[in-house]
């Protein structure tokens, strides 16, 4: 244990710090000048602090109101020295954060035991800090770990809408990085950038209550089928609505308004302008980017640069222009996820991403399943 001695005096200090180093595992850091004492205890984390009432450079009381803004000193036991048992140097000392007092004139046998129970007063307090810090970590992990499965729980479902597209997972992977991108691209906070990063990926899980001779139809779709496919975005909203977590309210709100429009002619309730969620008019842009560049069974894929500028000529039309300058801004980390795909997702990070615990699934080649409809239905 490690105790702080300010006192002018040199004789109360030595006679201080042998009685505190009598007490088994006691160090003391014993100074005359108060001020040097500040600077020390910034440094070093005591667990006793013993400070004098009268000194010339700063006075005791002054001492402790410095001491007590230092976070670690909060809870530290801060006694004061003094000689003055008046009633107002007491009270002076108690509202600047003393815990207790010591008269200079205590005799002998009574200043070690005195001693020794600020010594164990000490003890205690760091032992209940430790235990605090250990609790406090072990919450921190617990939580950190409950984030973490929050969010492979997300990646694993939206991949169970995507198996039934035939895809690998690779879609779901590329819109939320693409979203992430421009999140950052539009000066949007890292915690807002991660959210969506990890919202994005349950864009289309309404896409669970549509037939599969819908989903899969390797044709056009007719109008009463198109109507019923348009339905994902509201299913979607009411699958993941109403959740008291973030994150699952996040992509409620992206599932059910990635198909409006910025013009106001998308669906499903013909939002406009900034009506639209700015996350949902973030996705837009990712999703049908994606959906141009991947080729299907019905299609084949564009390039990035006719992709990119078919995305140009939607501005202000089907997306928000800002969207699309930070699409541009971002071109070519769009352009190395987009190319290197799977690559890129694999050797993206730490095992704490999601994608690190979420397989790649095996695309079907079976001649007789279709492949599913474009992304940007």
């Amino acid at each position: 244990m490690d105790a702080l001695l300010v006192d002018d005096s040199s004789t109360s200090r030595m006679r201080l710090r042998e009685m505190l180093e009598a007490e088994p595992g006691v160090t003391v850091d014993a100074h005359a000048d108060p001020v040097a004492a500040l600077i020390e205890a910034q440094m070093r984390a005591f667990d006793l602090v013993l400070i004098d009432y009268h000194m010339p450079e700063m006075t005791g009381v002054a001492f402790i109101e410095r001491i007590r803004t230092i976070p670690h000193y909060a809870q530290v036991p801060v006694v004061m020295i003094t000689s003055d048992v008046c009633d107002a140097a007491r009270l002076a000392a108690l509202e600047a954060g003393a815990t207790d007092f010591l008269a200079k004139r205590t005799t002998g046998v009574e200043l070690r035991a005195r001693l020794r129970n600020f010594v164990r007063l000490a003890g205690a307090v760091r032992r209940l800090a430790e235990q605090a810090a250990v609790l406090d970590g072990a919450a921190e992990a617990a939580m950190r770990h409950m984030h973490e499965r929050e969010e492979e729980i997300i990646f694993r479902l939206s991949l169970a809408v995507e198996y039934r597209d035939n895809d690998t997972g690779d879609h779901t992977w590329r819109v939320a990085r693409y979203s992430e991108l421009m999140a950052e691209a539009l000066g949007l906070a890292p915690e807002m950038c991660r959210r969506l990063y990890l919202a994005a990926p349950l864009h289309d899980v309404g896409k669970v209550a549509v037939p599969d001779g819908i989903l899969l139809k390797p044709g056009k779709l007719d109008p009463e089928e198109f109507a019923l496919i348009r339905t994902h975005a509201e299913i979607g909203r009411r699958i993941l609505g109403g959740s008291e977590s973030e994150l699952i309210r996040l992509a409620a709100e992206i599932a059910g308004a990635h198909h409006e429009r910025w013009d106001g002619s998308g669906y499903p309730n013909g939002l406009a302008g900034e009506a639209i969620p700015l996350a949902a008019r973030i996705v837009a842009v990712a999703d049908v980017f994606d959906a141009l560049t991947t080729e299907r069974s019905y299609k084949k894929a564009l390039s990035f640069a006719e992709a990119l500028s078919l995305i140009r000529a939607e501005s202000r039309r089907h997306f928000d222009p800002a969207c699309v300058a930070a699409f541009e801004l971002c071109w070519p980390e769009v352009v190395a996820t987009g190319r290197n795909g799977a690559r890129t997702r694999a050797g993206r990070g730490a095992a704490t991403e999601p994608w690190a615990r979420v397989p790649m699934l095996l695309r079907e080649t079976s001649a007789d399943r279709p492949d599913a409809q474009d992304a940007a239905a």
